[in-house]
């Protein structure tokens, strides 16, 4: 498409625990292609070289610009990590040419009318828009799953400013990602992100009527946990690298209090929201083992300062060799 407003960047999150896939990547897609009054749109979908599957989605979406990348550090082509994904999503924003940058995952199914919203909430000074999203298969796993993730942005939430966005469902002003380009251009991190746009000056909002559902299909517990635990040791390995010694040790010793402040705050979010609360009270019992599995996950990555396991990160060139044995 010449001259597209809003250029939607589409990230595959659900490989964690299996190789890479385009399960989730057709009803998702469809969604986009099925916009009323859409603005100019291009979509991106950028995905390690060799996925299967391919092919047949480039016929089924011709309109969809799919990229294969087959230089990436972190890809270990086993499900075993997620680290590939930010080198990936940077990939597909320097692509992008619309004046908006929207970001969305996989298994998120957009409601009709989320490009129009969009593109309307960017109407005011904000260089973020991050919208609501929504549970959209009735299970308690995927409640759970959902609950674990994107609680905080399960409808009511309040509109307006706010210090955080799901890069599940954000959208960006083109022209303040380009002052940020050097926090974004190799690995995109959302708190990273966010946190330099507000550093510059820059404001981040909250639409709730920008609504995406999330549609995990044939999820599993056992896939589910090993997701949290690799999910949480990226996160702690991450934040390793940005907090001094003496902050990490702190979290070292306090993380088996970390399930129940966590587990606590939840239930105060789902009783403060009123939305649900059968739904989550039925979750509870996996959302609580989901949890313990997720800082499990963050004290290995606070402990070994990688997101990597060993035999990832010394398995040839598709790991990032940089990152040395522990």
């Amino acid at each position: 498409m010449d001259n597209p407003v809003l250029s939607v960047v589409v990230a595959i999150a659900s490989d964690t625990t299996s190789p890479i896939n385009t399960r989730h990547l057709s009803p998702c897609l469809a969604a986009l292609a099925k916009q009323a009054a859409s603005p100019a749109m291009e979509i991106i979908v950028p995905v390690p070289a060799g996925v299967p599957g391919i092919a047949a989605l480039r016929k089924q979406f011709p309109d969809v610009l799919i990229l294969e990348f087959s230089d990436l550090r972190k890809y270990t082509g086993r499900g075993n990590s997620r680290e590939h994904h930010g080198a990936l999503i940077a990939r597909g924003f320097a692509q992008a040419r619309g004046s908006l940058i929207a970001l969305i995952e996989d298994h998120d199914i957009v409601a009709p009318d989320w490009g129009l919203r969009a593109v309307s909430a960017h109407a005011g000074p904000f260089a973020g828009i991050g919208g609501a999203i929504e549970n959209g298969i009735d299970r308690p796993l995927n409640w759970a799953v959902y609950i674990s993730d994107f609680q905080l942005y399960q409808n009511p939430v309040p509109k307006g400013q706010t210090h955080r966005a799901s890069d599940a469902n954000v959208i960006y002003k083109r022209a303040a990602l380009d002052r940020i380009r050097h926090v974004w251009e190799q690995e995109f991190h959302e708190a990273s992100v966010n946190e330099a746009m507000e550093s510059c000056g820059e404001k981040i909002a909250m639409a709730p009527d920008v609504v995406v559902f999330q549609h995990r299909q044939a999820l599993r517990l056992r896939a589910a946990l090993l997701e949290r635990f690799v999910w949480g040791r990226s996160f702690g390995a991450w934040r390793c690298a940005v907090i001094g010694p003496a902050q990490r040790l702190t979290w070292i010793v306090f993380s088996p209090a970390i399930p129940l402040l966590l587990l606590s705050r939840k239930c105060v979010v789902a009783v403060r929201k009123r939305s649900n609360l059968g739904a989550f009270f039925k979750a509870l019992p996996i959302i609580t083992v989901l949890t313990v599995s997720w800082v499990c996950g963050e004290l290995t990555g606070y402990i070994t300062r990688h997101a990597l396991p060993r035999r990832a990160r010394t398995a040839g060139t598709t790991t990032d060799s940089s990152q040395g044995l522990l």
